[in-house]
């Protein structure tokens, strides 16, 4: 299984993210999941099949931890993509000119309303 399959279920990311944290044995990641034991084991065993993951068998517990080098696929992967364009801040300082012009141009056209309307009444 390569590590992008791996890595499109739920509870496999879960356990790669906890994973990251520290070491596990089986029981102490089953805990933190709403399935049972025997299927923690089996998506553990799919993550080590995509090299995510490495079992170390201590008398009879089972510890999993993170292969680092596992993820290199993906974070290759992403590392290629091009990124989203970035404003600096000061391309947006024209935006912020304009804005504040406009807005004391139509505060300064409701004022001369204001008192081009009380001017009409007080005459008429």
């Amino acid at each position: 299984m390569d590590p992008f399959a791996a890595l499109g279920d739920p509870v496999r990311r879960d356990l790669v993210a906890r994973l990251s944290r520290a070491p596990a044995r089986v029981v102490d990641l089953a805990a933190d999941q709403a399935i049972s034991r025997p299927a923690v084991s089996r998506h553990l065993r799919l993550l080590a099949e995509a090299g995510l993951v490495v079992a170390e068998d201590r008398g009879r517990e089972r510890h999993y931890r993170l292969q680092p080098s596992g993820l290199d696929p993906v974070t290759d992967w992403l590392a290629g993509l091009e990124p989203p364009a970035r404003f600096a801040a000061s391309a947006l300082d024209g935006l912020d000119l304009e804005v504040r012009r406009t807005t004391r141009e139509r505060s300064a056209d409701r004022a001369a309303d204001r008192s081009t309307h009380t001017t009409t009444e007080e005459t008429a």
